[in-house]
């Protein structure tokens, strides 16, 4: 049956304009840290694929020798394009009857050409899907229920696997689990003369102080603490440990203009205090590769990153890195409330004409030692316990210290969030932006705070 031109051109023009982003963890093009992100455009190009719910499902074929092949997409650089395809290698060796069809590229076009596949009515049969969109695509019906399906989740975390849930079913099974952290730069700390913090101790007020004094005992230019403000996870930190939340399991904000108003506030008073560097700086800092990054090159002492992202960035320093929890209000690290968080998903496309073959490979991908052998800790710590036990032994140093960070937060764990509604996409440009505009002092953090609310409740009403 053919499509609706005129609805999918539509969407085709809107996922086509000009956009800016940058690749999650795995990539080494752009900064984890610049996520401008159209929601809009997913949103109305995923919209576009109702509109075409009347016609057949994907484009894969069955050959005439019985040979069933599958398109798979996923983002990520050179290194996590080689360790795929060898997963996809010994998956084909297993099940010759399957071909497995990469599709990859970086994370600024991803998502552009995967809406517009969608709305064209010819998405890949294995979609890897962020924790930002899954919901987007999930209600919209475009990914596949995979309960119904012969895929093993009972050695996953259940939080993980929640996180993978929706009202559409489980859309998503979780490709690797991580964690919010700070990580430390202990030579920068060492140069000034600053001990490390004990991490299981420390308040706010420790690590303002602690940055501000390596500030001050450091080269100029050389600050104790990179800026938070540029994505979700250190105000998501912030507002649980302030008996808050990102969003409430029914869609909504939740947390109020004067939460997000205190957030900015400490991150002022950081500015003030050269604990953290100048706004200027901080905008810079945002279009710096991961390898540039002030934490990379020794020119913070910490920064907030993902914790499935240390390994890459202990790599481009040069030196060892140390993995940190965050600071809490209290001073004991019962009151972190980290959580695990899905790194990435893996999603099937509802209009596969082979779910069964697809739930297999995705089976495969979360359930088989060989898959975990190829994939490593390429998308964070494997979420299957046994597989991860397996493949410890051939991880690198960098990537055990993570599996071990992981493995030594779970008691402390709070509830998992709230998964992100629909439109949620937009948040972290509105979280950017608006840092920004209190760095640079153009708004106060009580303005910054009523405004910012304002738009990201109309950004996940529409």
């Amino acid at each position: 049956m053919p499509l609706f031109p005129r609805a999918a051109s539509a969407a085709k023009h809107i996922a086509e304009a000009p956009t800016s982003g940058a690749s999650r963890p795995g990539s080494k093009v752009l900064s984890p840290r610049i996520r401008t992100r159209k929601a809009g455009a997913v949103a109305a190009a995923v919209a576009a694929v109702m509109a075409l719910s009347a016609c057949g499902g994907g484009a894969a074929p069955q050959n005439a020798d019985g040979t069933v092949e599958l398109r798979f997409s996923w983002w990520g650089g050179d290194k996590r394009a080689q360790l795929t395809q060898e997963a996809i290698k010994q998956f084909e060796a297993e099940n010759p009857k399957i071909k497995i069809k990469p599709e990859f590229g970086d994370w600024s076009g991803y998502w552009d050409k995967l809406a517009t596949q969608v709305a064209a009515n010819d998405a890949p049969d294995i979609i890897q899907m962020d924790e930002k969109y899954i919901t987007e695509y999930s209600s919209r019906g475009a990914l596949l229920d995979l309960s119904k399906y012969d895929v093993d989740t009972s050695k996953l975390d259940e939080a993980a696997l929640n996180a993978g849930k929706g009202e559409k079913g489980l859309t998503g099974i979780a490709a690797g689990i991580n964690a919010a952290t700070i990580l430390a730069n202990p030579a920068v700390f060492q140069a000034a003369g600053v001990p490390l913090p004990d991490d299981t101790k420390w308040t706010w007020e420790d690590f303002g102080r602690i940055a501000a004094e390596i500030t001050a005992k450091s080269p100029k230019g050389t600050y104790g603490a990179a800026a938070y403000g540029t994505d979700e996870a250190s105000l998501g930190v912030w507002l649980r440990q302030n008996g808050k939340s990102l969003y409430t399991s029914d869609g909504k904000l939740g947390f109020e203009p004067g939460d997000i108003a205190e957030w900015w506030a400490f991150l002022k008073k950081l500015s003030k205090d050269k604990a953290v560097p100048s706004a200027s700086e901080v905008v810079e800092a945002e279009a710096a590769p991961l390898d540039q990054s002030g934490l990379a090159t020794g020119k913070n002492g910490m920064a907030f990153w993902w914790s499935n992202q240390a390994p890459a960035l202990e790599k481009a320093s040069g030196g060892d890195l140390k993995i940190l929890r965050f600071p809490t209000k209290t001073g004991s690290a019962a009151d972190t409330e980290l959580w695990y968080k899905a790194s990435q998903f893996w999603s099937a496309s509802s209009r596969t004409k082979h779910p069964q073959e697809t739930a297999k490979f995705i089976n495969f991908l979360t359930n088989n030692v060989k898959a975990g052998e190829a994939l490593l800790a390429d998308r964070g710590v494997y979420p299957n316990s046994e597989v991860r036990a397996a493949i410890q032994p051939k991880l690198t140093p960098a990537d055990v210290k993570v599996v071990n960070f992981i493995d030594q937060i779970k008691d402390e764990l709070g509830e998992a969030p709230a998964p992100p509604p629909k439109g949620a996409g937009a948040i972290q440009e509105i979280i950017k932006r608006y840092t920004s505009e209190v760095l640079f002092e153009r708004l106060s953090p009580e303005d910054a705070g009523k405004k910012a609310t304002d738009e990201m409740k109309s950004a996940i009403s529409n």
